[in-house]
C-alpha cells in the first residue's frame, strides 16, 4: 500500500550539548546519546529519502534562549532539504537569528502559550516559515520543557492561531513521546478536524502500521509524522517507510 505524497515522514534530531540524542516523555535525564556529528546523521536521513528534517534545541527548550547554534547551521549546511527548528526562541531577535542559520522554517511551543502575539508578528515578518509546537498531556497544553501542565486544551490553543498564517502544528503528546508506544492519532486527528491549519503527528511512531494509520488522516488535516527514537532503535525501517511514502 502506497501512502499518498503529500504525506511527509520527517526524521527528528534532538540536539543537548552538540550531541544527537532521544529523550523519554521530554525528561533530560533520560537521554539516549546517539553520537556527536548531528550533521552527519542527518544528512543519513536524507540520503535513506527524507524531504524534511525536524531539529529540537533541547538545551534551548530548558534555558528559554537558543543553545547549540553550531550544530543547527552545520545541519543546514550539510543538507539540501528543508530543516524545521524548535527550542527556546522566544522572540523576533531569537527568531531572525535561528532563520539566517539556513533553517527553513521556526517552532514557537512555549511562547505560543505565554505570548501568542508574537506567533502573530513572526508571520508576519516571516511569511510561510512559522510554526506552532503543541506539546500536550491528556488534550492539556503543557510548557517549559513539559514540566508545567496548563488549562488550555490544545485545540482552543490550535483556533487562536486559525488566521495568522501558520504554516503546520506539530502536536507532540508527551505521554507517547520516545515511548515507542504508537502514536496518539484519534486526537491528533481530532485536533486537525478543528483547524484549517495542517497537523504534524509527533510522539510515538514506532512502526509502519503507525506510519500508515497517520497517513490514513490526510483528508483530516494531518500532513506528516515526525519519528525519532524508532528509526534510530531500528523499530521502523526509515528506508523503507520513504518508499512506500514517496
Amino acid at each position: 500500500m502506497n501512502i499518498d505524497t503529500s504525506f511527509e515522514l520527517i526524521p527528528a534530531i534532538d540536539l543537548k550539548g552538540g550531541h544527537c540524542v532521544r529523550l523519554k516523555q521530554g525528561r533530560m535525564d533520560d537521554a539516549t546519546d546517539y553520537g556527536d556529528d548531528p550533521a552527519a546523521m542527518a544528512l543519513h536521513w536524507q540520503r535513506l529519502g527524507a524531504r524534511r528534517m525536524h531539529v529540537v534545541d533541547l538545551d534551548g527548550a530548558f534555558a528559554g534562549k537558543p543553545a547549540n547554534r553550531e550544530a543547527i547551521r552545520a545541519i543546514c549546511e550539510a543538507l539540501t532539504i528543508p530543516v524545521q527548528l524548535g527550542g527556546g526562541l522566544r522572540d523576533l531577535s531569537m527568531i531572525e537569528g535561528t532563520l539566517n542559520l539556513g533553517v527553513e522554517r521556526v517552532i514557537l511551543g512555549s511562547v505560543a502559550v505565554s505570548n501568542p502575539s508574537l506567533v502573530e508578528e513572526a508571520c508576519k515578518a516571516f511569511p510561510g516559515r512559522v510554526c506552532v509546537g503543541i506539546d500536550a498531556k491528556a488534550g492539556m497544553v503543557a510548557v517549559h520543557g513539559w514540566d508545567d501542565v496548563t488549562d488550555v486544551s490544545a485545540v482552543n490553543l490550535a483556533r487562536q492561531f486559525e488566521d495568522a498564517g501558520v504554516s503546520a502544528i506539530i502536536y507532540t503528546d508527551i505521554s507517547r513521546d520516545g515511548m515507542l508506544s504508537g502514536p496518539n492519532i484519534e486526537e491528533t486527528a481530532n485536533l486537525a478536524r478543528a483547524v484549517s491549519i495542517p497537523v504534524i503527528v509527533s510522539g510515538g511512531v514506532a512502526t509502519m502500521a503507525d506510519v500508515t494509520a497517520c497517513a490514513a488522516h490526510v483528508a483530516d488535516g494531518i500532513c506528516g509524522a515526525i519519528t525519532g527514537r524508532a528509526i534510530y532503535e531500528g523499530t521502523l525501517d526509515f528506508a523503507a517507510a520513504m518508499k512506500v511514502s514517496g
